[in-house]
């Protein structure tokens, strides 16, 4: 049997994020996606069962089968007649990304040339806004398909990146397989990143759920323009200052015709637009420009995938992390082992519940199999690799004939009164502080010291990890 492996990735980038290096040094990247739905949406005259219920004034509303909702259709309707337009007078000089749902698209030919005159990117949001989540795969990859060859026709030029929305398990992997150049099927991030996808580097450009007008659609969202103003204008200032320290990312901003595009709301857009062209070092970027740039500047990097390897793969790398202990990583591949353990930190707290949970003998094992600091091993350039390396580290190669016989005596006392050697990370000390915590030591009880020196075994094996895995 495999050992369980756990697919979704919860560390990501981690304390250090990728510095974004914006163009013109920006602090910031504001992105704006405007959600073009409308004609795409559930529709008896689209072929669909019932009528859509989703995103609208109707807060709550329920599919018709088998019937046409007028006001649901006239709802979707102003999105195209005006709510369009005032947007497009608002934003025809930023950079703007359109999702264009394809069906959407191909039914409103005027908006699509205004679109393309302001010089927007149109990206594909499916070819029709429906759920997909019950939908077979072989179907989901046929409607991709169709999408993005309906997309081409009407648009004149095939989307270089997809956002489904109302996606299934399989969209991210079947739009990957379509050739994106980028996908938006996700909300985990501040800045894009790589995911490899059957054997491809896919780029991610995660999308946002909160700074997004569909909330004046949902229980608890935005009831006023001022809400929504406030929401984004807080999110802008938070990431602002986070790229005045020296960590720019991205701040996504969704908006759909039918619901931003009402007069009640759109001022509210048109004061955050103010609010933050008001600023300096912010670029406003379609997703494409986005994506462009994060190929050239942050292409993929390939590093060791410990969550991914074989058995004896992962022994043979990872069984000498603790001293001669290749059982810890024995044991540790069979644990539910994912993307977060490819981090030192994340392999070195698996190896460590390993040793942890072992028994006294097994742990006391692993520590008389260290050897002694300056001892006969190292004397006789015996030691392993990575205990040379550290030992060197801290100048121990390097003692005077009284210092080695100062060493031996105390490694003498002390295996007599511990039983196992003394243990220390040497990368934390030098010399002087070594001799120090040796003499220190040396005075504790038994079940003290086996503690101590387990925590330090522990804290070698990180400095290891950290060698050869990205922290």
């Amino acid at each position: 049997m495999s050992a369980p492996r756990y697919p979704r990735n919860m560390i990501g980038y981690g304390a250090t994020p990728p510095k974004a290096q914006w163009p013109g040094g920006a602090k910031i990247a504001v992105q704006i996606v405007l959600n073009y739905e409308e004609g795409g949406e559930n529709c008896l005259l689209h072929g669909d069962e019932a009528s859509e219920a989703f995103l609208s004034e109707i807060v709550g509303a329920a599919q018709w089968p088998g019937q046409r909702h007028w006001n649901m259709e006239s709802i979707y309707e102003y999105g195209a007649r005006a709510g369009f337009w005032r947007l497009h007078r608002l934003m025809k000089d930023l950079p703007v990304t359109v999702y264009g749902v394809a069906s959407a698209l191909a039914r409103s030919p005027d908006q699509v040339a205004a679109m393309k005159s302001a010089g927007w990117e149109i990206a594909s949001h499916g070819l029709k806004w429906v759920e997909h989540k019950d939908m077979p795969e072989e179907d989901e990859r046929a409607q991709i398909a169709e999408a993005v060859r309906l997309h081409t026709q009407v648009v004149g030029e095939p989307p270089r990146g997809w956002y489904t929305g109302r996606c299934s398990m399989n969209t991210v992997r079947l739009a990957a397989e379509a050739g994106m150049d980028y996908i938006s099927d996700t909300y985990d991030d501040d800045v894009p990143y790589w995911a490899e996808i059957d054997g491809r580097d896919q780029l991610i450009i995660p999308y946002t759920l909160d700074c997004n007008d569909m909330r004046f659609a949902t229980p608890q969202g935005f009831n006023s323009g001022d809400q929504f103003f406030a929401y984004l204008k807080d999110s802008f200032d938070a990431l602002y200052a986070e790229g005045e320290a020296g960590a720019p990312k991205m701040m996504s901003i969704g908006l759909h015709c039918r619901l931003i595009g009402r007069p009640g709301r759109v001022v509210a857009l048109k004061r955050f637009l103010d609010y933050a062209q008001g600023h300096q070092d912010v670029w406003f970027a379609t997703r494409l420009q986005i994506a462009e740039h994060w190929a050239a500047t942050h292409p993929p990097v390939k590093h060791p995938r410990p969550s991914q390897m074989a058995r004896a793969e992962f022994v043979d790398t990872y069984g000498g992390i603790f001293e001669h202990s290749a059982w810890i990583a024995e044991r540790a591949h069979d644990l539910e082992l994912g993307p977060a353990h490819d981090t030192a930190g994340g392999l070195h707290n698996a190896l460590a519940r390993m040793f942890r949970s072992a028994s006294d003998e097994e742990r006391l094992g692993v520590l008389t199999a260290h050897p002694d600091l300056a001892g006969k091993l190292a004397q006789a350039k015996r030691l392993t690799a990575e205990s040379t390396s550290e030992q060197a580290s801290a100048g121990l190669d390097a003692l005077t004939d009284d210092e080695r016989a100062f060493f031996t005596e105390l490694n003498q006392t002390y295996v007599d009164k511990f039983g196992f050697p003394f243990i220390i990370a040497v990368r934390d000390h030098n010399k002087t502080s070594i001799l120090e915590a040796f003499q220190r030591r040396i005075d504790h009880d038994r079940d003290t010291e086996f503690a101590e020196a387990c925590r330090q075994v522990e804290r070698i094996a990180e400095f290891r990890l950290r060698d050869i895995l990205p922290s």
